[in-house]
C-alpha cells in the first residue's frame, strides 16, 4: 500500500483552512509541501508565514520540499515548524553529504530530490544516508504538467541501487500523478505518492486520495 502524500501547491490557497481540514480528514498519510525561490524553479510559490499557518493546523506529518538555491539555510527554521521530512535537491547542494548529517541533526529525515534529467548514479555515494529518494517526474516549479515517461525506468534503477546498497531509502515521485501512472509506480517500486491537481481539482478528493492508498 502507497504512502500518500497530496501536494499542497494545487490547494486553493483562498480556503486553505478549508483544504487542510480536508486531508485531516482523508487518508492521507502525509502534506507535501513545495517551497520555491523564483531562482531554482521559475516559480515562487510559498514560505514560512504559510507553512507556519499550516503546520499550527494539519494533523499530518509535513513533508517539505525546497525546490530552492541554498536550502540547508533554513534546516533549523523547518526543524521548528516541527517538519517530518526536508527534502532537498541534489542540485542545489554544494556539500550534499554535510547538509544531509545536518537535518539528521536538526531531527528531521533527510530526503532529496532529482530532477528529471539527473541520473540515479549521483545517489551511490549518498544512498545510505538518506530517508527517502523523490524522483521528479516533471520538470520542477509548476503543477498540472505531463508525466515524464522515463521516470517508471528510473525508478527501477532506484530500487535496484537502494537494494545493492542495504540502503532503508523510501522512493517518492511527484508530478502528473494520477488513476493512469500511479499504479505503473507502485508496480516499479514507489513508495509514496504525491499528487497534486489530481486530488485536489478532484470533485470527491478524499475518495480519490482513498483509490490512490489501495494501489
Amino acid at each position: 500500500m502507497a504512502i500518500i502524500s497530496p501536494s499542497l501547491l494545487a490547494a486553493d490557497f483562498l480556503h486553505l483552512d478549508r483544504e487542510i481540514d480536508m486531508i485531516n480528514r482523508s487518508e492521507a498519510d502525509w502534506l507535501h509541501c513545495d517551497v520555491m525561490d523564483g531562482s531554482f524553479v521559475p516559480n515562487i510559490s510559498f514560505g514560512f508565514p504559510v507553512l507556519e499557518a499550516v503546520a499550527s493546523v494539519c494533523k499530518k506529518p509535513l513533508d517539505v520540499h525546497y525546490m530552492i538555491v541554498g536550502p540547508e539555510r533554513y534546516i533549523k527554521q523547518t526543524a521548528k515548524l516541527g517538519a517530518m521530512m526536508m527534502n532537498v535537491h541534489f542540485e542545489a547542494c554544494t556539500h550534499l553529504h554535510r547538509t544531509i548529517q545536518e537535518i539528521h541533526d536538526a531531527g528531521m529525515k533527510a530526503g532529496v530530490t532529482l530532477n528529471p534529467a539527473t541520473p540515479v548514479s549521483m545517489l551511490e555515494d549518498i544512498i545510505e544516508d538518506v530517508d527517502m529518494v523523490l524522483l521528479m517526474s516533471v520538470n520542477p516549479g509548476f503543477g498540472g504538467q505531463k508525466f515524464i515517461e522515463n521516470t517508471i525506468k528510473k525508478t527501477r534503477q532506484l530500487h535496484q541501487l537502494i537494494a545493492e546498497s542495504g540502503s532503508k531509502a523510501l522512493i517518492e515521485v511527484d508530478g502528473g500523478v494520477q488513476r493512469e501512472t500511479a499504479p505503473r509506480l507502485v508496480e516499479a517500486g514507489v513508495d509514496v505518492l504525491v499528487s497534486g491537481s489530481y486530488v485536489f481539482k478532484s470533485p470527491t478528493p478524499e475518495e480519490t486520495i482513498h483509490a490512490l492508498r489501495l494501489l
